[in-house]
């Protein structure tokens, strides 16, 4: 059975902790940033985790994690 390819864009996007919970940025931080408050785009500083009805379709896309 050949390998299986990692999805590149994914594995940049995404990091699996070893509870299994899958860790990602939220959107919206750099692009226009300017009309954005400052609270606004502290909050999206912070990195938050993948939802439960998404984490099937990030593991498909991470084979190895």
């Amino acid at each position: 059975m050949p390998k299986l390819k990692t999805k590149k864009a994914a594995a940049k996007r995404f990091r699996v902790k070893p509870s299994g919970k899958i860790k990602r940025d939220k959107a919206n931080h750099e692009h226009l940033a300017t009309k954005k408050s400052k609270d606004r785009k502290n909050r999206l500083k912070k990195a938050t985790f993948v939802s439960d009805g998404d984490r099937d379709n990030v593991l498909s896309c991470l084979p190895y994690r």
